[in-house]
């Protein structure tokens, strides 16, 4: 059962050559940030690196000590350049090996005979680790400590996360709302909404420019976790707007 507290922090950290290179487009980024978003963890960084074990352990460490949670994504496949594990265990100082609960979801689907070395990749786990079920391919990911391993396709990756995200700890919903600042230059409110701004420490103010059918157009957007904050917060940015419009 999930808990809830004041202040929950996370991070992703994305492996692949193929998303450095262009080659693939991820996907899991916005998925995951959605999700956390929704249960009130706050997304506060994002890595990509490459397939190199001293990046990757480098990245695992940094991660996990600053934030509540860090979620990978990418290099728990069979091929020799998926070395997630491997680089998790030694960022944790534990050892590796198949782990006979990963051996027996791997042959949920595949044949004991078809089960070769490097399927059994993927049955490599540090030790010490709790799985995560894979319901769609069954070679699973796995979480030791506060790291959550996850793969890298991305439906397989979302699956996963509906596994873990009952048992994750929960802050306060960030709620969030948008105000219109139709043919208003950014420039024209700029100032005025940086004070603002400072007036709300605990509210995030973004004007985010978008080019639309009917025209240019800005979408100030206030989030916050306090109702009442953001809705002083918004009141105030529509006010600026509609004397600016004025």
């Amino acid at each position: 059962m999930s808990t809830e507290t004041t202040d929950v922090t996370a991070a992703i950290l994305v492996i692949g050559d193929e998303i450095l290179s262009g080659r693939t487009k991820d996907k899991n980024i916005g998925t995951i940030a959605d999700y956390l978003t929704a249960i009130g963890i706050g997304l506060r960084e994002v890595r990509i690196v490459p397939d190199v074990e001293a990046a990757i352990v480098e990245a695992v460490n940094a991660l996990r000590a600053r934030y509540t949670y860090l979620f990978t994504t990418g290099g728990i496949g069979p091929t020799h350049d998926d070395i997630t594990a491997d680089c998790v265990a030694k960022a944790f100082g534990v050892g590796i090996d198949v782990d006979p609960r990963a051996k027996a979801m791997l042959l949920e689907r595949h044949k004991p005979e078809d089960l070769n070395a490097a399927r059994l990749r993927m049955a490599r786990i540090p030790d010490g680790a709790a799985l995560i079920p894979n319901p769609i391919s069954k070679a699973p990911g796995f979480h030791l400590g506060n790291v959550f391993v996850m793969a890298g396709v991305p439906a397989i990756m979302q699956a996963m996360l509906d596994q873990i995200g009952p048992g994750l700890a929960r802050g306060a919903p960030v709620l969030s709302e948008t105000i219109l600042a139709r043919n208003l230059p950014e420039g024209t409110y700029a100032t005025p909404l940086a004070e603002i701004a400072k007036r709300h420490p605990d509210l995030s103010i973004g004007s985010y420019p978008s080019m639309t059918q009917s025209g240019f157009e800005n979408r100030i957007v206030v989030r916050g976790q306090d109702p009442a904050a953001l809705a002083r917060g918004r009141a105030e940015i529509e006010a600026l707007v509609a004397e600016l419009s004025a």
